[in-house]
């Protein structure tokens, strides 16, 4: 029987009410008494990291967790990480980052409605989740929600109240849960070769900047102290503006040493930016990271970790764009 270790950060899944509305109170032993079921699938043991809302999760409890983990890796067979929701694809993404080659699945999932509400979906995605990580075949970061398994890199909270809240953006669910199987349609990339290797530092200065028509291109400017690196979703096929106002205030980033990565608002089927004269001015300039068929969750956290290991223009390029846990299948 599979020994895993469940690591308790709070949430929806954990919260209680109070006059202040609810708030994450739950420990995991005590998630863990509304699923008794849970016995029969593996060994089990818990670990109360913090227990917060998910909108207050940062970059620096990403690191705790990958911490966590790397401390517990040699004696457990897989994790699994209870957490709120909103921020939920964000953490999926960084632990994708953050530990990397692991054989040893990091399943991470939460629930629509606390686990004491009657209409909860806590239960079934405890349970799932718990099976998806005894599974022999299981490994890297997913998420498990909805009774669907969904790779760390490709999830997107899509629904604020539906069972099915998130969505595989650009790539097939990992997994079906079904009736106490885990039906697969995406394999693992590569083979397991135990050379599970952690990351320990992040830059969490990225942001993301979505263009709308008329936006004064000074905002580019006013970001600067603020940031490192942006993620602007442009229109379409990647177009951004072609006035020479946009032009001068994103090579000004660019020349400043600041990451830009070129993105589309509309996530699905990935975008090409020298399609368009708007767009093929700024492929021909360079300097740009291009987002391929990357989720935004994926893309900041993907910065994030590139630019905590290097600010080398060329590496930073050659780390953005290599493949981790499918995060991308377009250059």
């Amino acid at each position: 029987m599979k020994k895993i270790l469940m690591i308790a950060t709070g949430g929806t899944i954990a919260c209680k009410e109070t006059p202040q509305g609810l708030v994450p109170g739950l420990s995991g032993d005590e998630l863990l008494e509304f699923v008794p079921e849970a016995k029969e699938i593996c060994e089990l043991e818990t670990i109360d990291l913090f227990s917060v809302d998910s909108t207050n999760v940062t970059p620096a409890h990403w690191l705790e967790i990958a911490r966590t983990i790397r401390a517990n890796y040699a004696d457990f067979d897989g994790f699994l990480v209870t957490h709120g929701t909103d921020t939920m694809a964000y953490t999926a993404a960084g632990l994708s980052y953050l530990v990397q080659g692991n054989e040893k699945p990091i399943v991470i999932t939460g629930a629509q409605l606390p686990i004491n509400n009657t209409l909860t979906d806590a239960k079934a995605n405890l349970y799932d989740s718990l099976l998806y990580a005894a599974d022999d075949a299981s490994r890297d970061t997913v998420l498990v929600f909805g009774g669907v398994a969904i790779a760390g890199t490709r999830a997107t909270k899509r629904r604020t109240f539906s069972a099915r809240a998130f969505v595989s953006v650009n790539l097939p669910e990992v997994a079906a849960l079904r009736h106490g199987n885990v039906v697969r349609s995406v394999q693992p990339l590569g083979a397991s070769t135990g050379s599970v290797r952690f990351f320990d530092r992040l830059d969490a200065r990225v942001g993301v900047l979505k263009l709308t028509p008329g936006m004064d291109p000074n905002v580019l400017r006013m970001l600067m102290p603020a940031y490192d690196a942006l993620v602007v979703e442009g229109f379409g096929l990647g177009g951004i503006p072609s006035a020479e106002g946009y032009r001068d205030a994103i090579f000004e980033w660019l020349d400043s040493g600041r990451m830009l990565v070129a993105a589309s608002q509309a996530f699905e089927e990935g975008f090409d930016m020298g399609i368009y004269e708007v767009g093929r001015a700024y492929v021909e300039r360079g300097g740009m990271l291009m987002a391929g068929d990357m989720s935004c969750e994926a893309m900041v956290a993907k910065l994030m970790w590139v630019l905590g290991q290097t600010r080398d223009r060329s590496e930073v390029e050659r780390l953005f764009t290599q493949p981790v846990n499918h995060d991308r299948l377009m250059r």
